[in-house]
C-alpha cells in the first residue's frame, strides 16, 4: 500500500466536530479493499449513533472484492454512523453504488466538493 492507513482513515476536526476521513483517493482496488477492511476497527470504538463519515473516491479503482468488503463494513457500521457524505464518487460504477445501498441498508449521499460535505455532515 502506498501510504499507511493512518493517513487513510483519520478523525479530523471541523466546526468543532470530530469527522472519520476515508481518503481511498487515487487507490487501486486491493488498496481499497485495504482500507474497507480497516475502517470498522475505527468506527466501532465510537458511540453507536455518533459517527459522521466522510469518504473521499476520488480516482480510487473498484473491483468485486473491493466492492464484497465495503459492503461488509457498511453492514458492520451501521450501528455507529450517524451520517455519511461521499466525494469523488465519479469512478464509483453506478452498479457498485446501488448493491451497497441495497445490502447495507444505508444512504451514501454524494457531493460534489468536499466544502459541501462538511457542511451537510454537520448540519442538524
Amino acid at each position: 500500500m502506498t501510504t499507511t492507513l493512518s493517513k487513510r482513515i483519520q478523525f479530523i476536526t471541523h466546526g468543532g466536530k470530530q469527522i472519520l476521513l476515508v481518503d481511498f483517493s487515487n487507490c487501486p482496488a486491493s488498496d481499497v479493499e485495504r482500507i474497507a477492511r480497516a475502517v470498522p476497527d475505527y468506527v466501532i470504538t465510537q458511540p453507536r449513533g455518533s459517527v459522521l463519515l466522510l469518504t473521499d473516491f476520488t480516482g480510487a479503482s473498484f473491483d468485486e472484492e473491493a466492492l464484497r468488503t465495503m459492503k461488509e463494513s457498511a453492514v458492520f457500521d451501521k450501528p455507529h454512523i450517524r451520517k455519511t457524505a461521499w466525494i469523488g464518487a465519479g469512478s464509483f460504477p453506478t452498479q457498485f453504488y446501488e448493491r451497497l445501498k441495497i445490502f447495507s441498508r444505508r444512504d451514501f449521499p454524494i457531493f460534489k466538493t468536499r466544502e459541501e460535505a462538511l457542511a451537510w455532515l454537520l448540519a442538524d
